[in-house]
């Protein structure tokens, strides 16, 4: 029956420096559905940074374009906000200036009915303003709990999506009693993993890239964006503790990183592709989180969790709901010294400790089986909303 659907979908910059489960969630849906993913603006008031300025100038160039196909059955546009949410006419004024927007760009999914789904919260004014027959909130983080946003005016948008939306997926299991108390119809939906990219991190075929070569080992790895939540000064540590090994830190730095560019032993790679993670990953010989410990660490489901267990590569890890799940696999370590113990025994055992059984317990968690499952909640749903209306038309 989703076949008779379009779907209208909020989401994280399609141009992020990182892949993100929305953008995972967005693809795989697009084989089922046409899919207009709408690039969300960002929850934090943008900054005089270089780097901020050039996107808000993208997307407002953008805004004024025809959606874009990026896909098979899958179009992106980019529908910007004034940034400044409590200025009096300001949520009026992104509201009004959405749906206009929208309506136009809407036009790619034709004529069928439309699901709208929300990734971020912030957009969520827009439910049920759409004419969409069905609504979805794909909560996957702590929204309030980032660095730089309006944690107050987030947490009310976030509250508000969750009471509006016929079906709510929860991904950090810390969320799950939260959210159902606000809305019964709430589902847990772990992140998922693309196993068998990931699984290129153990083929032989798999050729390191230029930067990889050649480096001291041991190599203690990480990939994704440095961000607030990253403890910066733990791995500074630990590279001074252990100077004879190599830290390659792979991904965007979205905040200073002085103390790390200073020492000898640190690798700063930057943002690479998506697809070439596994080849990065090849070289490590374990791989880290090292999360602060907060209230976002707390209620997230690291993405970077499953990718790093399809690697079949030993993890230390500051832990959290979602990786004590994983503890028989993962050596969590919450100070420094039982940190830098957990990588010296990893280390000891060797990369290929426990590969096997890493990778296996992440072999069926793929996203096209996540997304599977998710639909299969949503058509559900679908079906029996549909037989409640035809119901109350017979009876009118």
């Amino acid at each position: 029956m989703l076949e008779r659907y379009g779907v209208v979908y909020f989401g994280n910059d399609w141009f992020a420096e990182n892949r993100t489960s929305s953008h995972h969630v967005a693809q795989r849906l697009a084989a089922h559905m046409p899919v207009l993913y709408v690039d969300s603006p960002g929850m934090r008031t943008p900054q005089a940074s270089g780097r901020d300025l050039r996107r808000a100038w993208r997307k407002l160039r953008e805004a004024l374009r025809a959606p874009q196909r990026v896909g098979e059955g899958l179009w992106r546009c980019t529908v910007p906000q004034l940034p400044f949410r409590r200025v009096p006419g300001v949520p009026l004024f992104n509201r009004l200036f959405s749906q206009w927007a929208l309506r136009r760009a809407m036009r790619v999914l034709g004529t069928r009915q439309r699901i709208s789904w929300f990734v971020t919260p912030h957009p969520g004014f827009l439910a049920r303003r759409l004419g969409e027959r069905f609504c979805v909130y794909y909560c996957i983080d702590d929204y309030a709990a980032h660095p730089g946003v309006d944690a107050e005016l987030i947490a009310a948008s976030d509250l508000a999506l969750t009471r509006a939306a016929d079906l709510v997926f929860v991904a950090p299991p810390a969320l799950v009693a939260t959210k159902q108390a606000q809305n019964p119809q709430t589902r847990f939906s772990p992140h998922g993993v693309d196993a068998r990219l990931f699984a290129q991190a153990s083929d032989p075929a798999t050729q390191l890239p230029a930067a990889a070569q050649g480096i001291a080992e041991p190599v203690v790895g990480y990939f994704g964006s440095i961000h607030e939540w990253i403890d910066v000064e733990l791995i500074a540590w630990l590279a001074q503790q252990r100077p004879q090994w190599t830290f390659l830190l792979v991904g965007y730095a979205a905040i200073k990183v002085s103390a790390l560019e200073a020492l000898p032993n640190v690798v700063l790679a930057g943002a690479q592709p998506y697809a070439s993670l596994p080849a990065w990953a090849k070289a490590f010989d374990v791989a880290i989180i090292p999360y602060r410990r907060n209230r976002q660490v707390e209620n997230a489901n690291p993405l970077k969790l499953r990718e790093y267990l399809a690697t079949g590569k030993p993890i230390v890890a500051v832990g959290n709901p979602e990786i004590e799940r994983f503890a028989s696999l993962v050596r969590i370590a919450n100070d420094r010294d039982p940190f830098l113990a957990a990588l010296d025994q990893s280390i000891a055992d060797g990369p290929a400790h426990g590969a096997a059984e890493r990778m296996a317990a992440v072999a069926d968690q793929t996203w096209d089986r996540r997304v599977e499952d998710v639909l299969r909640e949503v058509a559900t749903s679908l079906a029996a909303a549909e037989m409640n209306l035809a119901a109350r038309k017979v009876t009118e």
